[in-house]
């Protein structure tokens, strides 16, 4: 009994305790989940076919500019962490590849090679390098399950400095500008939000959550759909262009009829 006692009061007993318990713990643990280590390989697996074709589209279409490792050159910055949301918003949208070097890539269609596989292998491909940002499901998206109420509030609050009310656009410093978000669609605005592209500032999910962000879209595709019940929506851009065709057509009336006047007065003498 002595000796058990005396073993047990080793200066390595604790050792040897601490050391079975998490032994006892790790073991119980990955028996307990057998299923996310095999789902994980599953879908790493079922991802590497389309991050190898995705390489080989970034080589052949991007590397001249963001570098064969998209580690970034003069020409273009890094792609590292970027996340696939920035590279499907830039190619589906027809940004990039760019064709020329200005302040800012404008909207134009996508080019030839550019399907929507493609696209996606591109995005895992750069998904692949750093993480970042993913593509949004078609749920996070949907107009129909956001409140354009809500949306509405948030966008006046955080987009009319420079997309206007009505996400009709605007001038920016250094030739930049906000587009117009009628082309846009929705998951192209989410992704928008979510990477901050050219001169837009990035909302992440703590600024804006993905509940938020889905109720501005519901927004913005109802306001685009609405007709303009005075007849001109000259553009949407708001009062000033308003104030600006008022004056003219309005100063324009008050000539005519001063002409008008003087010449009938003509007559009659």
């Amino acid at each position: 009994m002595n000796s058990i006692t005396a073993r047990r009061r080793h200066p390595l007993a604790r050792v040897a305790v601490l050391a079975l318990a998490l032994g006892l713990l790790g073991g119980g643990y990955a028996l307990a989940a057998p299923n996310g280590s095999t789902a994980d390989a599953a879908i790493a697996s079922g991802k590497a076919d389309d991050v190898a074709q995705g390489k080989s589209l970034f080589v052949a279409h991007c590397a001249s500019c963001h570098g064969m490792n998209a580690e970034g050159t003069k020409k273009a910055p890094t792609l590292i962490g970027v996340g696939a949301a920035a590279v499907n918003f830039q190619v589906s949208s027809g940004r990039m590849p760019a064709a020329d070097a200005g302040p800012q890539a404008p909207r134009k269609p996508r080019a030839e090679w550019a399907t929507d596989q493609a696209v996606d292998q591109l995005a895992a491909y750069v998904q692949s390098l750093g993480g970042g940002p993913t593509v949004p499901s078609a749920e996070q998206v949907d107009p129909a399950k956001g409140d354009p109420a809500k949306g509405g509030e948030l966008f006046r609050a955080n987009c009319i400095q420079c997309h206007n009310f009505v996400g009709a656009g605007g001038a920016l410093t250094y030739g930049k500008y906000a587009p117009p978000l009628n082309p846009a669609t929705p998951t192209q605005i989410y992704e928008a939000m979510a990477t901050g592209p050219q001169a837009m500032p990035v909302f992440n999910d703590s600024t804006i959550t993905p509940e938020q962000k889905r109720d501005m879209i519901a927004y913005i595709t109802h306001v685009r759909s609405q007709v303009d019940p005075g007849g001109s929506g000259l553009g949407r851009i708001g009062p000033v262009t308003e104030g600006l065709v008022a004056w003219v057509v309005g100063l324009s009336l008050l000539i005519l009829a001063s002409i008008w006047i003087t010449a009938k007065k003509r007559r009659a003498a």
